[in-house]
C-alpha cells in the first residue's frame, strides 16, 4: 500500500524528467522554428539551415536557449501532468465501457490528457514564445518574471496569457491523440506479432513485456511525425496569435480564422501554414522519442508497470 501511496508522485516524475530531457535535447530547433513560423524580420530570409547557423554568430551559442528556462519551468508540469491525466482518463474511459475498442480509449484519453496539461501551463507556453522571439538588443522583457508583469499590465490580465488557446486545442486533439494513439497501436501490434524480436521483459515486473528501447524510439518517432503534419498549421496559428502584440500585423490576426487566412494569404501554403515543418520533424522525432523512452525507462526505476 505504501507504494500505492506515491504512485500519482512518481508518475509525475517520471512524465516531467521525461519532458524536461526531451525538450532540453530539441531547444535549439525550437527556438528557431519560432523564429521562421512568425517571420522575424531578422532571419526571414533564411531558411532551416542558415538561421541555425546564423543565430550563434548574431546572439553566441546560447542564443539557442533562449526562451529555454521558461520552457523547463513549464514542461516538468506539462510532461507530468499530461503522462498522469493519461493514466487517469484511461481508466475512467474504460470504466464507462463506452463500448469502444482499446485504440479509441487510448486516443480520447491522449486528447483529454494533452488539453489538460496545455490549459494547465498555457501562460508559461506564452511567455517562453515572446523570450524566444526576441533577437539580441531589441529586448522588450528582461526574463520570465517581468515578461508576465508585462503581459499582464499592457494586454488585459489573465485573458492576455491565453490568446492563442483555441488553435492550440483545436490543433492538440488530433497532435496528442494521433501521438498516443499510434505509439499504443505500434507497441501492441509489435508486442503480439514478434515479441522475442521487440520486446522484453519489464526491469520492475517480468510479467509485463516492454518494447526494446530502440524499438521504443523508433515507434516514439514515426508516432510524432504523423501527429505533427496534421496538426501543424494550428500550430503556426498559435505561434502568431502568442507573438499578437509583438508583430507589426498583430491586428490581422485576432481570431483563429483570421490568423489562417492572413498565414495563407500572405505566405501561401508552404511557406505560411508549413513554414519551418521539416526542421519540425527534425526536432520532434527525437523529442518524442525521448520522451517515451525516458519514461518508459523512468517508469520502470519508480516501479510503476
Amino acid at each position: 500500500p505504501a507504494r500505492r501511496d506515491f504512485y500519482w508522485l512518481r508518475s509525475f516524475i517520471a512524465g516531467g524528467v521525461a519532458g524536461c530531457c526531451a525538450k532540453t535535447t530539441t531547444a535549439p530547433l525550437d527556438r528557431v522554428k519560432i523564429l521562421l513560423q512568425a517571420h522575424n524580420h531578422h532571419y526571414k530570409h533564411l531558411g532551416v539551415f542558415s538561421t541555425l547557423c546564423a543565430v550563434p554568430k548574431k546572439e553566441g551559442y546560447l542564443g539557442l536557449y533562449k526562451g529555454n528556462g521558461a520552457m523547463m519551468i513549464r514542461i516538468f508540469p506539462y510532461g507530468a501532468i499530461q503522462f498522469m491525466a493519461f493514466d487517469q482518463y484511461k481508466k475512467v474511459v474504460i470504466k464507462k465501457q463506452l463500448g469502444i475498442s482499446g485504440h479509441v480509449h487510448r486516443l480520447m484519453a491522449g486528447s483529454m490528457a494533452g488539453i489538460t496539461a496545455v490549459i494547465c501551463t498555457y501562460p508559461l507556453d506564452m511567455v517562453r514564445v515572446r523570450l524566444a522571439f526576441q533577437v539580441k538588443g531589441e529586448h522588450r522583457y528582461m526574463g520570465i518574471i517581468h515578461a508576465f508583469k508585462m503581459i499582464y499590465t499592457k494586454e488585459g490580465g489573465f485573458r492576455g496569457f491565453y490568446r492563442g488557446l483555441m488553435p492550440t486545442v483545436v490543433g492538440m486533439a488530433p497532435y496528442a491523440g494521433f501521438s498516443f494513439f499510434t505509439f499504443g497501436t505500434l507497441k501492441s501490434i509489435g508486442l503480439a506479432q514478434a515479441p522475442n524480436l521487440l520486446g522484453r521483459p519489464s526491469l520492475d515486473n517480468p510479467d509485463v513485456l516492454v518494447l526494446k528501447t530502440h524499438v521504443n524510439l523508433l515507434c516514439g518517432g514515426i508516432a510524432g511525425a504523423i501527429a505533427q503534419t496534421i496538426s501543424y498549421p494550428l500550430d503556426v496559428t498559435r505561434r502568431r496569435m502568442q507573438l499578437g502584440a509583438v508583430l507589426p500585423d498583430s491586428e490581422k490576426c485576432l481570431t483563429m480564422v483570421q490568423t489562417l487566412k492572413y498565414v495563407y494569404q500572405q505566405h501561401g501554403i508552404r511557406r505560411g501554414l508549413y513554414r519551418g515543418l521539416s526542421l519540425n520533424y527534425i526536432r520532434c522525432v527525437p523529442s518524442q522519442a525521448v520522451a517515451f523512452t525516458t519514461y518508459e525507462l523512468m517508469k520502470q526505476f519508480l516501479h510503476l508497470n
